[in-house]
């Protein structure tokens, strides 16, 4: 605990020091999803430019619970629902960037990441970059069958151009900044200049799309609280019965004002004879 409070200091005194840097046009470029069109009454859509297109394989993703797959309706429905009331709760405090962690591992917060941006990605209206921030774990990229292509960790420490990170799983208006490589001093990274000129340059690319940051659990390291000064808010992935009173508590004091609420995961559904939940 002691831990994470020293950490959270020490975000916040880096993030006085450290001078925003304007992006520069190429790299700008770079960070683009590509080209919006819309007709009047028609759903946004996206002409990929820059980024990479890589679609995901049906089978897979309903393997790993993803609600991209046809007949999992119940699951979809749960993430209409949580997709609403985020998309309330940031558009009324303005807020773009939001964190997604849970108190320990096992709990469902990359699986639950990533069903939300595909959910808003679904919005007609609303472009999503979801970025795989869990350093030391990172899995994204293993849900859409892209575990071997560079990530976020080639841009930090070997110094790849995002173009050639970043990819569309074939999903409208969602965009993917994988992790790749585990990264060992991944606290110093997420504090590093490099690291917080890269999150200004993700956020001042579109002014109205959403960004959803997959960090590592809260009390496996201080890579959240060290991340939390640079994003919005966050959001708490709970898994149900697992999660202790006090611990939880806990978690909140931690995320503070940051926190925009929590998610609770693989709860006990009661049936009914109508089949709602």
């Amino acid at each position: 605990m002691e831990r994470l409070k020293q950490a959270m200091a020490r975000a916040r005194a880096e993030r006085a020091s450290i001078r925003t840097v304007t992006p520069s046009a190429r790299h700008t470029e770079e960070l683009g999803l590509g080209q919006k069109t819309r007709s009047k009454g028609a759903a946004l859509r996206i002409r990929y430019t820059h980024t990479a297109t890589m679609p995901t394989d049906a089978h897979s993703l309903r393997n790993d619970r993803i609600i991209l797959a046809e007949g999992i309706e119940t699951i979809s429905e749960h993430y209409k629902v949580l997709r609403t009331q985020v998309l309330q709760r940031m558009r009324a405090k303005g807020l773009r960037t939001l964190a997604i962690t849970s108190p320990g591992p096992g709990e469902g917060k990359t699986t639950t990441a990533i069903n939300l941006a595909i959910s808003l990605a679904r919005d007609v209206n609303q472009t999503v970059l979801l970025v795989d921030l869990d350093l030391k774990r990172p899995a994204v990229a293993k849900y859409f069958g892209n575990e071997q292509a560079l990530g976020i960790s080639d841009y930090l420490t070997e110094g790849r151009d995002l173009a050639d990170i970043m990819f569309n799983p074939g999903i409208e208006r969602l965009v993917v900044l994988p992790g790749h490589q585990q990264v060992i001093h991944s606290s110093e990274i997420l504090s590093s200049p490099r690291f917080v000129n890269l999150v200004n340059e993700l956020k001042a690319r579109y002014e109205d799309r959403f960004i959803f940051f997959d960090l590592p659990p809260l009390f496996a390291s201080d890579d959240v609280i060290t991340f939390l000064p640079y994003v919005d808010a966050a959001m708490l992935v709970v898994e149900d019965g697992k999660v202790t009173q006090a611990e939880l508590q806990q978690a909140q004091q931690l995320l503070g004002e940051k926190s925009l609420g929590l998610a609770l995961n693989k709860a006990q559904e009661a049936s009914t004879s109508t089949g709602y939940y």
